[in-house]
């Protein structure tokens, strides 16, 4: 076995045009996906950045790792749907102009948690809600309808509203071996080499797979 699936192809399952490689998908300059993570969804799988990504007004980036697995309904909520509570209200005058626009500056000063950040191998369950500035760590997993409202550990499986870690899926030592091994930076082909071990093995080897490449 050799080689690896072509990551730019937009739709990488044969005859399931509701499952798409996100990184030759997304055009916002704001949204940043790596090679492999795919979105699924059955009734408008290239409308991700117009029905997932929501309310992305501000500079604020969306970073997405890679061989993620993003399920129907995921949402991304971004900092611009965050409403200024400097006072008593917090309706937001000024976007519907004179004689209201004086207000903007009051608008435009909502607070900001910035990026909004998903680890590598991720898998975000059937309609999980994401809140702003978040960091979602390597190897986690977010149970469908979670709503994420802070960070997440690696390896973590967090379930709820708001989400909390429900268990670790491994021991502290072995995380760390997982994080040094960090098998999704391997080039594509070492990964399709070691797809059975990635999947079913043990941190320890796949630690062992790492140091052999670097020693090589």
């Amino acid at each position: 076995m050799s080689g690896a699936p072509d990551p730019k192809v937009l739709h990488p399952v044969e005859g399931q045009d509701r499952v798409v490689y996100l990184r030759p998908l997304v055009t916002d300059p704001r949204i940043e996906v790596g090679e492999y993570t795919y979105y699924d969804d059955p009734d408008d799988a290239l409308g991700f950045e117009r029905n997932a990504v929501l309310y992305a007004y501000g500079p604020e980036r969306l970073i997405i790792g890679r061989y993620c697995a993003i399920a129907s309904g995921v949402r991304f909520v971004m900092p611009g749907a965050n409403h200024a509570d400097l006072g008593p209200s917090t309706f937001p005058f000024g976007i519907f102009g004179p004689p209201w626009d004086g207000t903007m500056d009051l608008v435009m000063g909502a607070a900001s948690r910035g990026d909004t950040v998903v680890g590598n191998d991720v898998w975000l369950g059937y309609r999980a809600l994401v809140l702003p500035g978040v960091t979602i760590g390597h190897g986690a997993i977010v149970a469908a309808a979670s709503v994420v409202s802070s960070d997440v550990p690696p390896y973590a499986i967090v379930a709820g509203n708001p989400a909390r870690v429900i268990r670790q899926r491994y021991e502290a030592d072995d995380v760390e071996r997982l994080l040094r091994a960090a098998w999704w930076d391997w080039p594509a082909p070492l990964v399709t080499e070691h797809a059975r071990t990635i999947m079913s093995g043990t941190p320890a080897e796949l630690e062992q797979i790492a140091l052999a490449r670097r020693q090589a």
